[in-house]
């Protein structure tokens, strides 16, 4: 009887250690599946790009990789803003250049000429420079104007002779003394250049 009772307390206490066994077992197999499960939903996410930050882009291991495109977009807007610059400096350092006019209406240069009509000097006395000078001046704007008229040089043959005349014997010196001594061939020609347009009143009026 006491063995029997012995027994089956003996077997009661074994099964008892065995479930604690077994639970123990069972816990941590539990908790290795919990690992392994973690683990590869970690893998997953992070070979998928996805998980709370998979919408952000991975940094660059170089930061001097990231900062490559940045300067270079600057750098090119630089060297817009440079160039425009400098096409404004050019433009605004060139100097504007001014039209040349062209020669004096026939009216206009005949009119200037009519204007010495009560003027003369006297040879020798030293006051033949300006006037002289003057004559001769207004005879070579006339001559341009009448060379350059719509009605052609055809139209002014006397008066373009005339002083074509004159230039030849005048020569390129304008000193007083050389002036004075065509005295007369200048005042000549002015007179006649006045006489031949007094004549011909649509090409000065």
């Amino acid at each position: 009887m006491l063995f029997r009772n012995a027994a089956r307390t003996a077997t009661g206490t074994g099964d008892r250690a065995d479930a604690r066994r077994s639970f123990r077992t069972g816990l941590r197999t539990g908790a290795l599946a919990v690992v392994v499960a973690t683990a590869l939903v970690s893998c997953t996410q992070a070979s998928s790009g996805g998980g709370p930050d998979g919408d952000v882009p991975a940094a660059s291991a170089d930061p001097a990789a990231d900062r490559a495109p940045i300067a270079e977009n600057t750098e090119n807007a630089e060297s817009a803003d440079d160039a425009d610059r400098a096409e404004r400096d050019a433009a605004a350092g060139e100097p504007t250049a001014e039209p040349t006019p062209g020669p004096a209406l026939v009216r206009d240069a005949f009119a200037t000429l009519q204007a010495t009509l009560g003027e003369t000097c006297t040879p020798g006395a030293g006051d033949c420079a300006y006037f002289l000078g003057r004559v001769t001046r207004e005879l070579t704007e006339l001559d341009e104007a009448m060379r350059a008229d719509d009605k052609g040089p055809g139209h002014f043959r006397q008066p373009l002779a005339d002083m074509e005349a004159l230039f030849d014997k005048v020569g390129d010196d304008r000193s007083e003394p050389h002036l004075e001594k065509h005295f007369s061939a200048i005042v000549g020609t002015r007179d006649g250049v006045n006489a031949w347009m007094q004549g011909h009143p649509d090409d000065y009026r």
